[in-house]
């Protein structure tokens, strides 16, 4: 089973929430990041080479120390300050008609490092790095990352109570989604969710923040090295989180844009495509996949139908039935050459919440020659490719809305 414990979160007086929020490091560039950030704003701490004119490489070793600086200067001026006593927080995000209720807590560097928390998607070394510097600097995670786990109707029940009264933080975002914060402080009530969680839940699972994790891991281990008394129960071998019910979160589908046909025409490449689909001309009007193993292509100014033939998947492979491996296997691979999706860069990806207009957006810019629309993976897919051990290709998940940073920032102290 997992260990979680409460923590005393360092986060915003709740009259300048909104000022402080911010989106997640990795989903704003530095050009959008300085745009918008104001002068409260967490993206002064997790995007500082934004305070520098010209801009900074955000790996330059000023840009971390400005980080610091920032930190420091936030809780000294108020815009972030510790609560009192450890607590559990109930996190709750609405997108359109749905809503979604997270724990945050902190989770045990020991469960990655064993398997229980399990992961699937492979890290980057350069990305753990960068990441496991901002930890150690800070001796915070800054942001927490996002887990999800298999329903609990304890849990749930708990939650739902937690979450009857007001909200501490209740704001909107500039993508029209809801967030709702509110601490669990009820000394019986902290002890269940502990309970809980080490005797009945068996797994975490990343759903998002592969290289945060990681890196959380990494600093404790290194931290443990430089403590001749270390007894596993110390504040840096725990990280924070936010932790879904599995069966409250939604993939959505993770597309794929292609600068050119490997030498072939549009009609050829079509006829090509004929070997293992079966190709369906759309029309104008966007197609969007209903099903697995169908897929929608955009090309010169028409949407068709892609379906897989018999054959070229396997049901029985939690990988060979995903539809990422379908069609890198017999269309990105097989006919345009791409080899390789983290560093060929012929090939770009596109998050399922900017729309499928965007597809023929960027087809009809020129910047890009034809466009895939994939049917989204379901939670159960993930979570049994995480059971098997096995890895997903890269840019197969995309999950939304994304954890807004500042709400909760937990100290390794």
């Amino acid at each position: 089973m997992v260990r979680v414990k409460p923590f005393a979160a360092i986060r915003p007086p709740k009259d300048i929430i909104t000022e402080v929020a911010a989106p997640p490091y990795d989903v704003l560039n530095s050009e959008e990041a300085k745009a918008m950030a104001g002068e409260k704003s967490l993206l002064h701490i997790t995007k500082p080479e934004i305070d520098f004119c010209p801009m900074l490489d955000e790996h330059d070793e000023r840009v971390y120390e400005q980080a610091v600086k920032n930190f420091k200067e936030w809780q000294t001026k108020g815009w972030l300050k510790r609560d009192s006593k450890e607590c559990y927080y109930v996190y709750a995000q609405s997108m359109e008609s749905r809503t979604q209720y997270g724990l945050v807590l902190c989770a045990h560097t020991d469960d990655y490092a064993s398997g229980k928390i399990k992961k699937h998607e492979l890290t980057r070394k350069d990305k753990e790095k960068d990441r496991m510097i901002h930890v150690r600097i800070q001796n915070a995670n800054i942001e927490p990352v996002f887990f999800a786990y298999k329903d609990n109707s304890d849990l749930n029940d708990i939650v739902a109570k937690a979450s009857s009264g007001k909200p501490e933080y209740d704001f909107v975002d500039e993508n029209k989604f809801r967030h709702r914060f509110w601490p669990i402080t009820e000394q019986e009530t902290i002890e269940r969710i502990t309970w809980i969680f080490t005797n009945e839940v068996d797994a975490f699972y990343v759903a998002d923040g592969h290289h945060r994790t990681a890196a959380a891991a990494l600093v404790g281990a290194e931290k443990r090295t430089k403590n001749p008394h270390h007894t596993g129960n110390e504040e840096y071998n725990f990280f924070m989180t936010v932790c879904f019910p599995a069966s409250q979160l939604k993939i959505f589908d993770y597309n794929r844009v292609v600068k050119d046909l490997n030498g072939l025409s549009p009609e050829e490449f079509k006829q090509a495509l004929k070997t293992d689909f079966v190709l369906e001309d759309r029309g104008t009007e966007i197609f969007r996949p209903s099903k697995l193993h169908e897929f929608g292509m955009y090309l010169s100014g028409r949407w068709y139908s892609l379906q897989a033939k018999p054959g070229r998947y396997d049901d029985d492979d939690p990988i060979g039935v995903l539809d990422v491996t379908i069609l890198s296997n017999h269309v990105l691979d097989k006919l345009l050459g791409i080899k390789d999706l983290r560093t060929d860069n012929r090939i770009d990806f596109v998050g399922g919440i900017r729309g499928l207009g965007e597809l023929e957006r960027r087809v009809d810019s020129g910047e890009m020659q034809v466009a895939f629309a994939l049917y989204p993976v379901s939670m159960e897919q993930l979570m049994n490719i995480a059971d098997s051990g096995n890895i997903m290709p890269p840019k197969t998940t995309w999950f939304e809305p994304k954890l807004r940073s500042g709400l909760a920032i937990h100290s390794l102290d």
